[in-house]
Protein backbone atom coordinates (compact mmCIF):
# COMPACT_ATOMS: atom_id res chain seq x y z
CA UNK A 1 0.00 0.00 0.00
CA UNK A 2 1.15 3.29 -1.53
CA UNK A 3 0.34 4.83 2.90
CA UNK A 4 2.91 1.86 3.85
CA UNK A 5 5.35 3.04 1.88
CA UNK A 6 5.10 6.70 2.86
CA UNK A 7 7.50 8.06 5.82
CA UNK A 8 5.26 9.67 9.10
CA UNK A 9 1.01 9.86 9.23
CA UNK A 10 -0.90 9.57 6.37
CA UNK A 11 -1.67 13.05 4.66
CA UNK A 12 -4.54 15.13 6.76
CA UNK A 13 -6.04 18.35 6.81
CA UNK A 14 -4.38 20.32 9.26
CA UNK A 15 -0.77 19.38 7.47
CA UNK A 16 -1.96 22.07 4.40
CA UNK A 17 -3.01 25.09 6.79
CA UNK A 18 -2.63 28.34 5.71
CA UNK A 19 -3.85 31.43 6.72
CA UNK A 20 -4.72 32.71 2.85
CA UNK A 21 -7.04 29.56 3.01
CA UNK A 22 -10.22 30.36 4.63
CA UNK A 23 -13.62 30.01 3.92
CA UNK A 24 -14.18 33.70 3.76
CA UNK A 25 -11.75 33.47 0.81
CA UNK A 26 -13.60 30.18 -1.02
CA UNK A 27 -16.94 31.86 -0.37
CA UNK A 28 -16.06 35.39 -2.20
CA UNK A 29 -14.41 33.30 -5.17
CA UNK A 30 -17.05 30.68 -5.64
CA UNK A 31 -19.81 33.40 -4.99
CA UNK A 32 -18.56 34.92 -8.50
CA UNK A 33 -17.61 30.90 -9.98
CA UNK A 34 -21.49 30.29 -9.58
CA UNK A 35 -22.60 34.17 -11.11
CA UNK A 36 -20.58 32.92 -13.92
CA UNK A 37 -21.40 29.50 -14.12
CA UNK A 38 -25.17 30.51 -13.78
CA UNK A 39 -24.96 33.01 -17.17
CA UNK A 40 -23.07 30.02 -18.49
CA UNK A 41 -25.63 27.75 -18.21
CA UNK A 42 -28.44 29.93 -19.05
CA UNK A 43 -26.83 31.72 -22.62
CA UNK A 44 -25.73 27.67 -23.31
CA UNK A 45 -29.40 26.73 -22.95
CA UNK A 46 -30.64 29.32 -24.82
CA UNK A 47 -27.96 28.12 -27.89
CA UNK A 48 -29.20 24.44 -27.72
CA UNK A 49 -32.81 25.71 -27.88
CA UNK A 50 -32.42 27.85 -30.90
CA UNK A 51 -30.44 24.95 -32.46
CA UNK A 52 -32.80 22.44 -31.14
CA UNK A 53 -36.42 23.87 -30.40
CA UNK A 54 -38.95 22.79 -27.76
CA UNK A 55 -42.65 23.01 -28.31
CA UNK A 56 -42.51 25.91 -25.86
CA UNK A 57 -39.23 27.85 -27.00
CA UNK A 58 -39.52 31.50 -29.16
CA UNK A 59 -36.95 33.85 -29.62
CA UNK A 60 -37.58 37.35 -30.92
CA UNK A 61 -35.88 38.65 -34.75
CA UNK A 62 -34.57 42.04 -32.86
CA UNK A 63 -32.44 43.43 -32.27
CA UNK A 64 -30.51 41.26 -35.04
CA UNK A 65 -27.54 40.80 -32.74
CA UNK A 66 -29.26 38.90 -29.44
CA UNK A 67 -27.79 35.82 -30.08
CA UNK A 68 -24.16 37.24 -30.89
CA UNK A 69 -24.52 38.74 -27.38
CA UNK A 70 -25.43 35.63 -25.63
CA UNK A 71 -23.28 33.26 -26.91
CA UNK A 72 -20.22 35.78 -27.03
CA UNK A 73 -21.11 36.12 -22.66
CA UNK A 74 -21.30 32.30 -22.64
CA UNK A 75 -17.89 32.44 -23.99
CA UNK A 76 -16.52 34.72 -21.87
CA UNK A 77 -17.81 34.09 -19.24
CA UNK A 78 -16.87 30.30 -19.51
CA UNK A 79 -13.11 31.52 -20.04
CA UNK A 80 -13.33 33.84 -16.94
CA UNK A 81 -14.84 30.43 -15.16
CA UNK A 82 -11.09 28.41 -15.40
CA UNK A 83 -9.01 30.97 -13.26
CA UNK A 84 -11.63 30.99 -10.99
CA UNK A 85 -12.26 27.39 -10.49
CA UNK A 86 -8.22 27.13 -10.63
CA UNK A 87 -8.37 29.47 -7.08
CA UNK A 88 -11.32 27.87 -5.56
CA UNK A 89 -9.67 24.57 -6.34
CA UNK A 90 -6.39 25.88 -4.08
CA UNK A 91 -8.51 27.21 -1.76
CA UNK A 92 -9.89 23.90 -1.16
CA UNK A 93 -8.03 20.72 -1.64
CA UNK A 94 -6.70 20.61 1.49
CA UNK A 95 -10.00 19.45 2.55
CA UNK A 96 -9.77 16.10 0.27
CA UNK A 97 -7.86 14.84 3.32
CA UNK A 98 -10.64 15.65 5.82
CA UNK A 99 -11.39 12.03 7.63
CA UNK A 100 -14.91 11.34 7.33
CA UNK A 101 -16.79 11.81 10.11
CA UNK A 102 -18.62 8.68 11.30
CA UNK A 103 -19.77 10.02 14.50
CA UNK A 104 -23.27 9.43 13.84
CA UNK A 105 -25.30 7.79 11.13
CA UNK A 106 -26.69 11.33 9.66
CA UNK A 107 -23.27 12.78 9.75
CA UNK A 108 -21.83 10.00 7.93
CA UNK A 109 -24.43 10.63 5.46
CA UNK A 110 -23.95 14.00 5.36
CA UNK A 111 -20.29 13.92 4.43
CA UNK A 112 -20.96 11.11 1.58
CA UNK A 113 -22.76 13.17 0.01
CA UNK A 114 -20.92 16.32 0.61
CA UNK A 115 -18.15 14.43 -1.10
CA UNK A 116 -19.93 12.76 -4.09
CA UNK A 117 -21.34 16.36 -4.82
CA UNK A 118 -17.87 18.30 -4.66
CA UNK A 119 -16.29 15.34 -6.78
CA UNK A 120 -19.33 15.32 -9.25
CA UNK A 121 -18.71 19.49 -9.37
CA UNK A 122 -15.57 19.40 -9.76
CA UNK A 123 -15.37 16.73 -12.77
CA UNK A 124 -18.34 18.10 -14.32
CA UNK A 125 -16.60 21.92 -14.28
CA UNK A 126 -13.72 20.57 -15.56
CA UNK A 127 -14.93 19.01 -18.51
CA UNK A 128 -17.39 21.61 -19.74
CA UNK A 129 -14.62 24.20 -18.98
CA UNK A 130 -11.76 22.58 -20.82
CA UNK A 131 -14.05 20.75 -23.87
CA UNK A 132 -15.68 24.48 -24.10
CA UNK A 133 -12.27 26.22 -24.88
CA UNK A 134 -11.04 23.71 -27.08
CA UNK A 135 -14.44 24.52 -28.73
CA UNK A 136 -13.63 27.89 -29.23
CA UNK A 137 -10.47 26.66 -30.78
CA UNK A 138 -12.08 23.82 -33.33
CA UNK A 139 -9.88 21.51 -31.42
CA UNK A 140 -11.53 18.25 -31.13
CA UNK A 141 -9.50 15.20 -29.70
CA UNK A 142 -12.21 13.43 -28.89
CA UNK A 143 -14.59 10.56 -30.02
CA UNK A 144 -17.63 11.75 -28.99
CA UNK A 145 -19.97 14.63 -30.48
CA UNK A 146 -19.26 17.23 -28.52
CA UNK A 147 -22.81 19.48 -28.89
CA UNK A 148 -24.40 16.55 -27.24
CA UNK A 149 -22.05 15.32 -24.47
CA UNK A 150 -21.49 19.41 -23.10
CA UNK A 151 -24.89 20.05 -23.13
CA UNK A 152 -25.52 16.53 -21.32
CA UNK A 153 -22.80 17.63 -18.92
CA UNK A 154 -24.08 21.24 -18.13
CA UNK A 155 -27.17 19.45 -16.36
CA UNK A 156 -24.93 17.19 -14.16
CA UNK A 157 -22.35 20.44 -13.37
CA UNK A 158 -25.62 22.69 -12.58
CA UNK A 159 -26.82 20.31 -10.11
CA UNK A 160 -23.98 19.58 -8.62
CA UNK A 161 -23.94 22.92 -7.82
CA UNK A 162 -26.98 23.28 -6.70
CA UNK A 163 -26.53 20.54 -4.23
CA UNK A 164 -23.20 21.86 -2.70
CA UNK A 165 -24.83 25.06 -2.21
CA UNK A 166 -27.76 24.00 -0.18
CA UNK A 167 -25.16 21.69 1.88
CA UNK A 168 -22.61 24.44 2.61
CA UNK A 169 -25.41 27.35 2.49
CA UNK A 170 -24.47 28.07 6.44
CA UNK A 171 -20.76 28.56 6.04
CA UNK A 172 -21.10 30.53 2.87
CA UNK A 173 -23.54 33.15 4.90
CA UNK A 174 -21.20 33.31 7.50
CA UNK A 175 -18.31 33.92 5.98
CA UNK A 176 -19.86 36.22 3.24
CA UNK A 177 -21.38 38.47 6.45
CA UNK A 178 -17.73 38.89 7.56
CA UNK A 179 -14.74 40.89 6.60
CA UNK A 180 -12.22 38.51 4.71
CA UNK A 181 -9.77 39.08 7.21
CA UNK A 182 -11.44 36.91 9.79
CA UNK A 183 -11.28 33.37 10.18
CA UNK A 184 -14.41 31.12 10.01
CA UNK A 185 -15.01 27.37 11.57
CA UNK A 186 -16.49 25.68 8.79
CA UNK A 187 -17.57 23.37 11.06
CA UNK A 188 -18.53 25.50 14.19
CA UNK A 189 -19.57 28.56 11.89
CA UNK A 190 -17.46 29.92 15.00
CA UNK A 191 -15.92 33.59 13.85
CA UNK A 192 -12.41 34.68 14.92
CA UNK A 193 -12.04 38.64 14.07
CA UNK A 194 -8.67 39.05 12.28
CA UNK A 195 -7.59 41.12 15.68
CA UNK A 196 -7.76 37.90 17.67
CA UNK A 197 -6.25 35.62 15.08
CA UNK A 198 -2.98 34.23 15.85
CA UNK A 199 -2.04 34.60 12.60
CA UNK A 200 -3.09 38.21 12.58
CA UNK A 201 0.66 39.64 12.91
CA UNK A 202 1.22 37.06 9.96
CA UNK A 203 -1.34 38.88 8.05
CA UNK A 204 0.82 42.14 7.38
CA UNK A 205 3.55 40.06 6.13
CA UNK A 206 3.65 39.10 2.41
CA UNK A 207 0.26 37.90 0.09
CA UNK A 208 -2.68 38.54 2.22
CA UNK A 209 -6.64 36.91 1.60
CA UNK A 210 -7.74 40.41 0.01
CA UNK A 211 -4.11 39.87 -2.22
CA UNK A 212 -5.10 36.70 -3.41
CA UNK A 213 -8.91 37.95 -4.18
CA UNK A 214 -7.47 40.59 -6.55
CA UNK A 215 -5.20 38.62 -7.91
CA UNK A 216 -8.24 36.11 -8.50
CA UNK A 217 -10.03 39.46 -10.10
CA UNK A 218 -7.43 40.50 -12.50
CA UNK A 219 -6.63 36.82 -13.58
CA UNK A 220 -10.27 36.87 -14.47
CA UNK A 221 -10.91 40.37 -16.17
CA UNK A 222 -7.15 39.25 -17.90
CA UNK A 223 -9.56 36.26 -19.01
CA UNK A 224 -12.64 38.23 -20.20
CA UNK A 225 -10.22 41.25 -21.84
CA UNK A 226 -8.20 38.22 -23.95
CA UNK A 227 -11.51 36.77 -25.28
CA UNK A 228 -14.22 39.20 -25.47
CA UNK A 229 -12.77 40.67 -29.18
CA UNK A 230 -15.24 37.15 -30.40
CA UNK A 231 -18.30 39.83 -29.49
CA UNK A 232 -17.17 43.38 -29.15
CA UNK A 233 -14.92 44.32 -32.31
CA UNK A 234 -13.71 47.37 -30.22
CA UNK A 235 -11.53 44.60 -27.88
CA UNK A 236 -10.39 42.48 -30.77
CA UNK A 237 -6.71 43.88 -30.91
CA UNK A 238 -6.09 43.16 -27.72
CA UNK A 239 -8.56 40.48 -27.47
CA UNK A 240 -5.44 37.91 -28.17
CA UNK A 241 -7.50 34.83 -27.64
CA UNK A 242 -10.52 35.83 -29.10
CA UNK A 243 -10.69 33.29 -32.36
CA UNK A 244 -11.82 34.52 -35.54
CA UNK A 245 -11.22 38.22 -35.16
CA UNK A 246 -12.59 39.11 -38.56
CA UNK A 247 -10.56 37.55 -41.46
CA UNK A 248 -11.61 35.91 -44.69
CA UNK A 249 -13.13 35.89 -47.80
CA UNK A 250 -14.89 39.42 -48.05
CA UNK A 251 -14.27 40.22 -44.18
CA UNK A 252 -16.10 37.38 -42.70
CA UNK A 253 -14.86 34.04 -41.38
CA UNK A 254 -15.92 30.91 -42.23
CA UNK A 255 -16.21 27.54 -40.71
CA UNK A 256 -16.77 25.61 -43.37
CA UNK A 257 -15.38 25.28 -46.69
CA UNK A 258 -16.87 24.07 -49.83
CA UNK A 259 -13.99 21.42 -50.39
CA UNK A 260 -14.95 20.18 -46.66
CA UNK A 261 -18.60 19.94 -47.31
CA UNK A 262 -18.17 18.17 -50.84
CA UNK A 263 -20.65 20.60 -52.30
CA UNK A 264 -18.54 22.26 -55.25
CA UNK A 265 -19.05 20.73 -58.17
CA UNK A 266 -23.35 21.27 -57.44
CA UNK A 267 -23.07 24.43 -56.51
CA UNK A 268 -21.38 26.20 -59.29
CA UNK A 269 -23.37 24.04 -62.16
CA UNK A 270 -24.82 26.29 -64.63
CA UNK A 271 -27.59 24.65 -63.92
CA UNK A 272 -28.49 25.43 -60.54
CA UNK A 273 -32.03 26.38 -59.09
CA UNK A 274 -33.62 26.58 -55.64
CA UNK A 275 -36.84 24.70 -55.60
CA UNK A 276 -39.27 26.10 -53.38
CA UNK A 277 -42.10 24.20 -52.23
CA UNK A 278 -45.45 25.27 -50.80
CA UNK A 279 -49.33 24.95 -50.63
CA UNK A 280 -49.48 26.04 -54.47
CA UNK A 281 -46.67 23.40 -55.65
CA UNK A 282 -43.14 23.70 -56.62
CA UNK A 283 -41.16 26.72 -58.17
CA UNK A 284 -37.70 26.70 -59.56
CA UNK A 285 -35.55 29.92 -59.04
CA UNK A 286 -32.23 30.09 -61.02
CA UNK A 287 -30.23 32.50 -60.06
CA UNK A 288 -30.59 35.09 -62.56
CA UNK A 289 -34.17 34.75 -61.19
CA UNK A 290 -33.62 35.29 -57.97
CA UNK A 291 -31.39 38.47 -59.05
CA UNK A 292 -34.39 39.62 -61.16
CA UNK A 293 -36.23 39.79 -57.87
CA UNK A 294 -36.82 42.89 -55.67
CA UNK A 295 -33.63 42.81 -53.95
CA UNK A 296 -33.36 43.59 -50.31
CA UNK A 297 -30.05 44.79 -48.57
CA UNK A 298 -29.45 44.53 -44.89
CA UNK A 299 -26.69 44.59 -42.43
CA UNK A 300 -27.01 41.49 -40.32
CA UNK A 301 -24.27 40.11 -37.97
CA UNK A 302 -23.26 36.16 -38.28
CA UNK A 303 -22.39 34.45 -35.03
CA UNK A 304 -21.34 31.12 -34.32
CA UNK A 305 -21.27 28.81 -31.33
CA UNK A 306 -17.34 28.78 -30.46
CA UNK A 307 -18.25 32.75 -29.90
CA UNK A 308 -16.88 34.34 -32.70
CA UNK A 309 -18.90 36.96 -34.68
CA UNK A 310 -18.42 39.62 -38.00
CA UNK A 311 -21.28 42.17 -38.86
CA UNK A 312 -21.92 42.46 -42.64
CA UNK A 313 -24.25 43.72 -45.14
CA UNK A 314 -26.00 40.85 -47.05
CA UNK A 315 -27.72 41.41 -50.60
CA UNK A 316 -30.75 38.91 -51.30
CA UNK A 317 -34.15 37.92 -51.87
CA UNK A 318 -36.31 37.98 -48.59
CA UNK A 319 -37.36 34.90 -47.58
CA UNK A 320 -40.94 35.65 -47.04
CA UNK A 321 -41.44 36.79 -51.11
CA UNK A 322 -39.90 32.93 -51.99
CA UNK A 323 -42.72 31.96 -49.51
CA UNK A 324 -45.52 34.00 -51.01
CA UNK A 325 -44.62 32.66 -54.61
CA UNK A 326 -45.82 29.06 -53.38
CA UNK A 327 -48.73 30.43 -51.32
CA UNK A 328 -47.13 29.52 -48.11
CA UNK A 329 -48.47 31.14 -44.73
CA UNK A 330 -46.89 33.58 -42.61
CA UNK A 331 -47.69 31.39 -40.14
CA UNK A 332 -45.80 28.72 -41.58
CA UNK A 333 -42.22 27.16 -40.71
CA UNK A 334 -40.37 26.62 -43.34
CA UNK A 335 -37.29 23.93 -43.94
CA UNK A 336 -33.55 24.51 -46.12
CA UNK A 337 -31.74 21.49 -47.16
CA UNK A 338 -28.13 22.58 -48.28
CA UNK A 339 -26.13 20.02 -50.85
CA UNK A 340 -23.98 19.69 -47.68
CA UNK A 341 -25.16 16.29 -46.66
CA UNK A 342 -22.90 16.97 -42.91
CA UNK A 343 -25.19 17.37 -39.67
CA UNK A 344 -25.92 20.92 -39.97
CA UNK A 345 -26.74 20.20 -44.35
CA UNK A 346 -30.33 21.31 -42.97
CA UNK A 347 -32.48 23.85 -40.51
CA UNK A 348 -35.69 25.04 -39.83
CA UNK A 349 -36.91 28.28 -39.93
CA UNK A 350 -39.55 29.69 -37.63
CA UNK A 351 -42.23 31.47 -39.00
CA UNK A 352 -41.44 34.39 -36.77
CA UNK A 353 -38.22 34.40 -38.79
CA UNK A 354 -39.49 33.42 -42.14
CA UNK A 355 -41.79 36.56 -42.38
CA UNK A 356 -39.14 39.09 -41.19
CA UNK A 357 -38.54 40.98 -43.98
CA UNK A 358 -34.83 40.94 -42.50
CA UNK A 359 -34.34 37.32 -43.49
CA UNK A 360 -32.20 36.72 -46.93
CA UNK A 361 -31.77 33.71 -49.29
CA UNK A 362 -29.15 36.17 -50.11
CA UNK A 363 -26.93 35.92 -53.17
CA UNK A 364 -24.50 38.94 -52.31
CA UNK A 365 -22.06 40.20 -49.38
CA UNK A 366 -20.48 43.16 -48.44
CA UNK A 367 -21.51 44.47 -52.47
CA UNK A 368 -20.18 41.44 -53.60
CA UNK A 369 -20.95 37.85 -55.31
CA UNK A 370 -20.92 35.48 -52.76
CA UNK A 371 -17.53 33.38 -52.91
CA UNK A 372 -18.18 29.80 -52.51
CA UNK A 373 -17.34 29.41 -49.03
CA UNK A 374 -20.02 31.59 -48.11
CA UNK A 375 -22.52 29.89 -49.50
CA UNK A 376 -22.45 30.32 -53.02
CA UNK A 377 -24.97 30.60 -55.23
CA UNK A 378 -27.68 31.27 -52.36
CA UNK A 379 -27.38 30.81 -48.04
CA UNK A 380 -29.58 31.52 -45.71
CA UNK A 381 -29.12 35.11 -43.62
CA UNK A 382 -31.99 35.61 -40.63
CA UNK A 383 -31.39 37.83 -37.86
CA UNK A 384 -30.24 36.56 -34.63
CA UNK A 385 -29.89 33.14 -35.26
CA UNK A 386 -27.10 30.67 -34.72
CA UNK A 387 -24.14 30.39 -37.62
CA UNK A 388 -24.40 26.82 -37.82
CA UNK A 389 -28.50 27.20 -38.76
CA UNK A 390 -27.55 29.53 -41.57
CA UNK A 391 -28.03 27.29 -44.06
CA UNK A 392 -25.16 27.98 -46.69
CA UNK A 393 -25.67 26.57 -50.58
CA UNK A 394 -29.25 26.18 -50.42
CA UNK A 395 -30.99 23.25 -52.86
CA UNK A 396 -34.49 23.47 -51.83
CA UNK A 397 -37.04 25.64 -49.52
CA UNK A 398 -40.04 23.33 -48.58
CA UNK A 399 -43.29 25.86 -46.17
CA UNK A 400 -44.11 23.42 -43.91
Amino acid sequence: MLRDRLPGPAPHEHHFTSRLRTPTVTARIGLWLGIFFGISFVTGLLSHFLQNPPFFFTWPTRPVSLYRWTQGLHVVTGTASIPLLGIKLWSVYPKLFARFDLSSARAALVTVVERGSVTVLVGASLFQLLTGLFNTAQFYPWAFFFTTAHYAMAWVAIGALLVHIAIKLPVIRTALGVPVESTVDAATLEVTPATQDPADASLRRGPTRRTVLRGTWIAAGVAVLATAGVTVPLLRKVSVLATRSGQGPLGVPINRSAQAAGVREKATAPSWAVVVSGPNGSRSFTLADLNAMPQSTQSLPIACVEGWSASAVWTGVPVADLVAAVGGSTDADVSFRSFDTGLYGSSVLPARHARSRLTLLATRLNGEVLTLDHGYPARLIAPSRPGVTQTKWVSTMDVL
